[in-house]
């Protein structure tokens, strides 16, 4: 039998055993398996043969990185082939190396032609070799070996999470959750304002209707009456309207509502206060929020929107995994209780979701909504592939993809035969190329110019300098240049007459040419002639023979 060795990859080094002796187990998996507990039964099976340390945390990840993707180091090779027997060429090995991960023992193979195997009984083993791993080397503390673990586990699982900051999708789940969050939780704040106020200042509600306004309006009217005329001023800077500015004014004058004491009044405009701060910082959102996602899906965003776009993503949980939705499942993302409803009582599936908050679906007749959705949904699932899996950032596909829907809709309506998707997808290939190419050309001459500038400066320098000292030098420089340009002029002259001559030249060789061409033509023709009669003549004197021949006869 095949003696068995184990490779295991710890925290802090390679450590390769020695398994003997386990014919008398008969490789039975539920005898090791009550073994691995006992390290003294344990231990006699299996033994240290080597090991060899890593140099630092960093030699630590590299080789860890390596054993995840199946890769086998040169320091494994080396330590591998030192301490296991030498494999004779033409002959098969008297051992087997076990091996936790099966990938590498095929790489480990292919490369140094060491038998491995991995089974059941292999990782028994190597579970024991794990839990009594620091009695097996001296000088290894646990506390040592936890570190070691720990501290690679965390540099193994921050290299494995490579992102862009930019581009992390996870903050703009966060943004549309905390944005739909606020828009229910202003709006019954809203509400709580109204009622409140409205004991005091009931005709309010009626003039004016934005939830905004009114928290505003209320914090500035505070009590109704002290309102009079001079307030009209700061009334129109909030409302914007001086109608209904000089109405609100008029109606606290003859107001049905009860009066508040001072600390009511205090208590509400707090509460105003509150909600007006909690809708700015809703815009802020808002903003973050479309600035968040043309970072991260520009073509989405540009095709549906931010805010549809935005709960797209939300919905499938990563921009990653809406790439890779079909579209089919794209088009009913969010009606999924209506879709399994369906299924159940076996009536008619959803024809969208969260896409029917998109103004496409809503522009769409009736009778087209389904289909707008479908291709719509189409279009979106392409865009969240751009998005996601394109090197560079562009808006210029979901433009694109934008100006196919709109034609659709045109076909739908009008019957406007809409473009093929091969030459509107050229098309963008193209400009996207072409934007490329001109923020690289943008770049280079900006630093070009600016050589340039620096150089023409140095020369305007050092003529004015020249000029200031010396009136006189300053017309000879004139001069010098007139005579530069007169120079000039002169070359072009005699290089366009040299390029008429040339020219002629050139004719009257091209003409000779076909001269010579027709003669060699015509010669040709005389020739082919004259080989013509003779054949003619051949053939009258064969016919005249037959018919002597004829009489005679």
């Amino acid at each position: 039998m095949a003696s068995t060795y184990l490779l295991y990859e710890s925290a802090s080094g390679y450590a390769l055993f020695h398994a003997h002796g386990l014919d008398e187990i008969g490789q039975n998996t539920e005898a090791v398996r009550s073994s691995v507990s006992d390290l003294n039964r344990f231990g006699k099976v299996v033994k240290l043969a080597a090991f060899h340390p890593f140099e630092s945390a960093l030699d630590a990840l590299k080789q860890c990185n390596s054993v995840s993707e199946g890769l086998m180091t040169d320091e494994l090779r080396s330590f591998l082939e030192i301490n296991l027997p030498k494999v004779k060429e033409a002959k098969k090995a008297k051992f087997v190396l076990g091996l936790a991960e099966p990938k590498i023992g095929s790489n480990i193979f292919e490369e140094t032609k060491i038998p491995c195997q991995s089974n059941e009984f292999v990782l028994e083993l190597l579970r024991g070799v794990r839990l009594h791993f620091d009695k097996f080397i001296k000088d290894l503390k646990s506390a040592d070996l936890e570190k070691a673990q720990l501290g690679l586990g965390h540099s193994y699982s921050r290299a494995k999470v490579k992102f862009n900051v930019n581009r992390v999708d996870n903050m703009v789940i966060q943004a549309i959750f905390l944005l739909d969050t606020l828009d229910k939780d202003i709006n019954s704040f809203s509400m709580r304002v109204r009622e409140w106020y409205s004991w005091h200042f009931p005709e309010l509600v009626k003039i004016v209707s934005d939830n905004y306004l009114y928290a505003k309006v209320s914090k500035f009217i505070e009590d109704k009456s002290k309102l009079a005329e001079d307030k009209i001023p700061g009334l129109i800077d909030i409302i914007g309207d001086e109608d209904k500015a000089k109405e609100i004014v008029e109606a606290a004058k003859a107001s049905m509502g009860q009066d508040l004491s001072p600390i009511d009044l205090i208590n509400v405009q707090q509460f105003a206060q509150r909600v007006m701060d909690l809708s700015e910082y809703r815009k802020k959102l808002f903003d973050y929020l479309v600035s968040k996602m043309n970072d991260i899906a520009p073509n989405l965003a540009s095709l549906i929107g931010e805010v549809v776009g935005a709960r797209l993503i939300s919905h499938a949980g990563s921009l990653t995994n809406l790439a890779k939705c079909p579209s089919s499942t794209l088009q009913i993302l969010g009606a999924e209780k209506a879709l399994f409803r369906a299924l159940k009582t076996k009536g008619n599936t959803p024809k969208y979701g969260l896409i029917f908050h998109s103004s496409f679906i809503g522009r769409a007749s009736a009778r087209n909504k389904g289909r707008m959705a479908r291709y719509l949904a189409n279009k979106c699932s392409i865009a969240s592939r751009i998005d996601c899996f394109a090197e560079k950032s562009t808006t210029t596909f979901g433009e694109k993809l934008r100006e196919q829907v709109e034609e659709r809709l045109d076909f739908y309506d009008k019957g406007i035969a809409p473009r093929k998707n091969i030459d509107v997808m050229k098309d963008a290939i193209e400009s996207a190329d072409n934007k490329a190419t001109d923020m690289d050309i943008e770049e280079v001459p900006s630093e070009a110019s600016g050589k340039k500038n620096k150089k023409k400066k140095s020369k305007g320098n050092a003529n004015g300098e020249v000029a200031g000292e010396n009136g006189d030098v300053g017309e000879d420089v004139k001069s010098e240049k007139k005579k530069k340009k007169e120079k000039r002029k002169l070359d072009r002259k005699t290089e366009e007459e040299g390029s008429e001559d040339i020219n002629g030249v050139k004719g009257e060789e091209e003409a000779g040419k076909k001269k010579k061409k027709k003669k060699s033509k015509e010669e040709k023709a005389v020739v082919v002639d004259h080989v013509e009669d003779g054949k003619k003549k051949k053939k009258k004197k064969l016919r005249r023979e037959e018919e002597e021949d004829d009489d005679d006869e």
